[in-house]
């Protein structure tokens, strides 16, 4: 058994037969070196979020575009959060993953929620994840396997914070 930080990471693909590719990046993550796949959640069906006001020239793109398939996988690893960091984004990146617009269509999303009990404010480092305790579509899956896991910096459970969510977003886990 690993030993090393628990940590969290947010699922997410509307492009290119969705459900395989969240499938498929959670196997590679149970691949890498330093990484043990401590539990899955289900899959859902989530509506696309459009919430920041930097992409209105793209409004019409980010509007028509698919839903997204999301889940949370739970990990246990020995790796820094950096180095996780660099593994997701190799992962995303040995998939297909293209950063055009933010926000908009995308072949595979991995975001590094939690680690641990870990606060991280760096240029292109930042946990717990800024914008998850305003997501339905991270914290319904994130309950349904860690409702209990209380936010650094909030101090509130992943139940308390999704009962209080304004996001009316439709998230339903896919059958």
């Amino acid at each position: 058994m690993l030993k090393g930080i628990l940590a969290y990471i947010g699922i997410g693909s509307n492009m290119e037969d969705p459900l395989r590719q969240c499938k498929e990046s959670v196997y590679k993550l149970s691949c890498v070196s330093g990484i043990a796949l401590e539990s899955i959640s289900s899959f859902y069906k989530t509506e696309p979020v459009i919430d920041d006001q930097s992409i209105r020239d793209h409004i019409e793109e980010l509007e028509n575009q698919n839903w997204f398939i999301n889940a949370v996988a739970e990990i246990r690893t020995t790796l820094l959060p950096r180095d996780l960091l660099r593994a997701l984004q190799d992962i995303e990146k040995t998939m297909g993953r293209i950063h055009k617009i933010k926000g908009g269509p995308r072949i595979i999303d991995l975001d590094l929620l939690f680690y641990g009990q870990e606060i991280l404010r760096e240029a292109d480092l930042i946990v717990p994840h800024p914008k998850m305790h305003q997501r339905r579509f991270v914290l319904e899956p994130l309950c349904e396997i860690a409702s209990y896991v209380i936010h650094p910096a909030f101090g509130v459970s992943m139940l308390g914070l999704k009962s209080r969510l304004d996001d009316q977003n439709i998230v339903e886990i896919y059958l």
